[in-house]
């Protein structure tokens, strides 16, 4: 209710529908629509509020952007990492409007999505920034990397880096340092420029082996290469389906470069760029590491010595956060199992799952951030009641409201969560999981809780 409440849809009846299909979704985050719905009569008005012409994912997620700048507001530091997920439906023939992604000879269709997450330097998810989708076209001809060059950055796939860059810049508070964190595909030229002109962090991994304007030595990886270590560092490499999970003990070496303006701005005059490059490698990796880290972070913060690097790095390593905020949209709710038969009725589904992916994300992080507060904090009081009764299998509640660690590691162990000592602090999975779990114990009690209600009253 709280990141739906300045919902503007052109009509209220939508706005109150889009609010009671949030809060009906979030509790069944990861079930197809007509059974998080329940019955044919909600699920029909569900439909038709994705199909509403009046209803586009930009509004649907707008109030929600406005929530994260408003709590960005209470940190002088926020990270804004931008990312592009890409969501296939070629096992769904039927559905209109979808375009190519992957490999053209896979012949996959679906959409991409280019987000801006913004979150804490220790991680905390704060809520989606931007949020904006694109379908290329089916057949079209690729462009050769000639071709590529002399097409206008505006032209180009690659140009929604910049947006986001921009509308970033747009967003962010006063008195609040927002520094935009992307990987290597948004290793373009006039994303420089744009942080050079408007005075705006960024960080980007390095992609191009750049031209410098320094006559010594030509090339940036050879620079930096060139450069006493400073330091070393261990960093938590999180995994995924190409890298296990593991820490990696890397070396660090830095210093100034200064790049030359590509040849195919010559048109535009695009002056040379002045920035840090860190190299960050895995000079002694695991024999059974295949592919040891090894990344060239290039930013516009200032970089004077070893301890400022590794906070470089440090905000590097939290751009995993956007990589995890994809699997709980893919995998925790399940938003390419959805059959809306449109591509347009499929980008309203999922910016509003978007919210609701973000809320799973964000009780996984609290927990580890702020875990001394009251459960209250993240659960309604009929939650947290159900989830007591459930885990302790009493109706007697405790005098002291538990806190947020202990409520999440019970919602968790619904999830398959078994709280050893080597477990550490449990993942988003069994969060997942639990929490559907939670929300039809909760279901049942709120009905009790009113029934005792009403027969207090009517005595």
């Amino acid at each position: 209710m709280e990141e739906f409440a300045d919902l503007q849809l052109k009509d209220a009846r939508l706005n109150q529908r889009c609010q009671e299909l949030t809060g009906v979704l979030e509790q069944q985050p990861n079930e197809p629509i007509n059974q998080a719905c329940e019955d044919w009569a909600d699920t029909k008005a569900a439909y038709r509020f994705f199909d509403n012409s009046k209803v586009s994912p930009s509004e649907i997620i707008a109030p929600h952007c406005q929530r994260t700048v408003e709590r960005m507001k209470s940190y002088p530091l926020v990270l804004a990492v931008q990312d592009t997920t890409f969501f296939n439906y070629t096992r769904h023939p039927q559905t209109d409007g979808l375009g190519e992604i992957g490999k053209k000879n896979q012949q996959q269709r679906g959409f991409g999505m280019h987000s801006t997450l913004a979150v804490t330097p220790k991680g905390m998810p704060l809520g989606l920034l931007t949020q904006a989708f694109f379908t290329r076209p089916i057949g079209e001809a690729s462009h050769t990397p000639n071709e590529a060059q002399k097409l206008p950055i505006e032209e180009k796939e690659s140009y929604r880096w910049i947006e986001a860059f921009e509308q970033t810049i747009a967003l962010t508070p006063e008195q609040v340092q927002v520094v935009t964190v992307c990987d290597r595909e948004a290793d373009i030229y006039e994303m420089f420029v744009l942080a050079q002109e408007r005075n705006a962090p960024l960080l980007v991994r390095a992609s191009a082996d750049r031209c410098l304007a320094e006559e010594e030595v030509k090339h940036l990886w050879a620079k930096v290469e060139r450069q006493t270590q400073a330091g070393e560092l261990t960093v938590e490499i999180i995994g995924n389906q190409k890298r296990k999970a593991r820490q990696a003990t890397v070396s660090i070496r830095f210093c100034q470069v200064t790049f030359k303006p590509p040849w195919r701005s010559q048109r535009k005059k695009l002056p040379p760029v002045t920035l840090t490059a860190i190299l960050v490698r895995e000079d002694e990796p695991p024999a059974d590491i295949a592919e040891p880290i090894e990344w060239l972070l290039l930013t516009n913060t200032p970089v004077n010595n070893l301890e400022q690097a590794v906070q470089v790095v440090e905000w590097y390593c939290c751009r995993w956060q956007i990589e995890v905020y994809h699997k709980i949209i893919k995998s925790g709710c399940r938003v390419e199992d959805c059959r809306l038969q449109t591509a347009s009725r499929l980008q309203n589904y999922i910016a509003l799952m978007c919210v609701v992916a973000w809320r799973l994300h964000w009780l996984t992080y609290i927990n580890r951030t702020n875990p001394d507060l009251p459960c209250t904090a993240v659960l309604t009081t009929v939650e947290w009641q159900a989830l007591y009764m459930r885990i302790h299998k009493t109706t007697a509640f405790p005098e002291t409201t538990p806190t947020v660690r202990q409520a999440i590691r019970w919602i968790a162990q619904l999830g398959g969560f078994l709280g050893r000592k080597s477990d550490g602090e449990p993942g988003i999975i069994v969060i997942w999981r639990g929490w559907q779990r939670l929300q039809d114990m909760a279901a049942t009690w709120y009905l009790v809780v009113n029934e005792q209600a009403q027969l207090v009253g009517n005595r």
